[in-house]
Formats: C-alpha cells, structure tokens, sequence
C-alpha cells in the first residue's frame, strides 16, 4: 500500500512518463541515423531495441525493489517503473507481469494474458484503422 497521496504518485509517474517519452523519441531518431529511414522502415528496429533494453531494464529495476525494499521503494517504483520504462515502452511491464504470472505457477493465466494481450491489441487498431478510414 503506498504511503505518498494519490496526487504526489501521479506526479511521479507524470514526471517518469515524460522523461520516458523522450528517449523512445530519441532512441527512434538515433537508429534512423545510425541504420538510415529505408532500414527502419522496412523493419521497426527502434520498436523491438526499445522493448528489448526496456524489458531489461524492468527486470533490473523489479530485482532492485524486491531486494532493496525501503522508504524509496515506492518513489523508485511510480518514477522509474511506472513513469520512466512506462513512457519508454509498455511492453516491459507486458513482460514483467508474464514473468511474474509464470513464476507463480499461473501458466493459463500467463497464456490467456499473452493470447488476449496480441489478439486484442492488434484487432483493435485494425478495427479503429477501419473506422477512421471509413469515416474518410
């Protein structure tokens, strides 16, 4: 249970969450530099490289909390978790809640997470692409 106001954890995770933002912009820049926009656009490099060190550095950061415990911990959390790896790429939560339904032995649980997660993600931006484009 936290201790901080529910208006302070949002700052937190407001603060985090734009700081994130920035470097999935920026991390997309550089490899559009450093591999040139026909590489990048024909495969999402900077996507997968975010999710990838993103999904690191959530592991990190969980081993980091659990282990450390303390007064900080939920400042640490909202900012870095929440807020910075948030705004950085949702994907590594994606994967620190798989992980964790996994090592609870929730392996159902795990596969109708992943299963709902792809289907209905992807089908819902189909279904906006379809009515935006309807409505053209």
């Amino acid at each position: 249970m936290s201790t901080l106001s529910p208006s302070i954890a949002t700052l937190y995770v407001a603060l985090g969450g734009g700081v994130g933002a920035a470097l999935r912009y920026q991390t997309g820049r550089a490899m559009t530099q450093w591999l040139g926009a026909p590489i990048v656009g024909a495969f999402p490099f900077a996507t997968l490289a975010v999710n990838a060190v993103g999904s690191l550095l959530m592991g990190l950061l969980a081993g980091w909390l659990v282990r450390s415990g303390g007064a900080m911990s939920e400042q640490a959390r909202l900012l870095l978790g929440v807020g910075v790896l948030g705004g950085f790429t949702t994907f590594s939560a994606f994967s620190l809640e798989m992980v964790l339904l996994i090592e609870r032995g929730q392996y159902l649980f795990a596969t109708l997470y992943a299963v709902l997660s792809f289907a209905l993600g992807i089908s819902g931006l189909m279904v906006g692409l379809a009515l935006m484009r309807m409505t053209a």
